[in-house]
């Protein structure tokens, strides 16, 4: 097995585009900028809030029953990205909203499918996408 130690990749044909090649000749090209996850958090919101695991998250302020604002350890270059998210400990299926932007933080509100009511999410998992600054 090799070891490739770089300090940068640079695509040949477009500087943040590159070629993976994924056995059996399967080949992709990823745009490492936009194609790829650049916030990700495991959150126990009940109780004390507590971060399971993260990337990109420097900390979480909980700012009540189903509401959390997670900062960014690197910011975005816009309030322009996107976020996707995920709870389940409780029977219900969550809705994860996407509440307000900023380029270092995010308000995350949960609530349960069908009905105005907010709950904390004992398993809530946040990814977000976009071009960092």
């Amino acid at each position: 097995m090799s070891t490739l130690r770089t300090n940068a990749l640079e695509g040949m044909d477009a500087k943040n585009s590159i070629t993976i090649v994924a056995g059996a000749g399967n080949i992709t090209t990823t745009n490492v900028q936009e194609g790829l996850a650049k916030a990700w958090m495991h959150l126990n919101q009940t109780g004390t809030i507590a971060l399971r695991d993260s990337f990109n998250i420097s900390g979480v302020v909980d700012n009540g029953t189903a509401i959390c604002t997670p900062s960014f350890t690197n910011n975005y270059a816009s309030i322009g990205f996107t976020c996707c998210g995920a709870g389940g400990a409780s029977a219900t299926r969550p809705i994860i909203r996407n509440a307000e932007n900023t380029t270092s933080s995010q308000i995350t509100e949960c609530r349960e499918e069908g009905t105005p009511a907010q709950y904390d999410e004992e398993y809530l998992r946040l990814t977000t996408f976009g071009d960092l600054a």
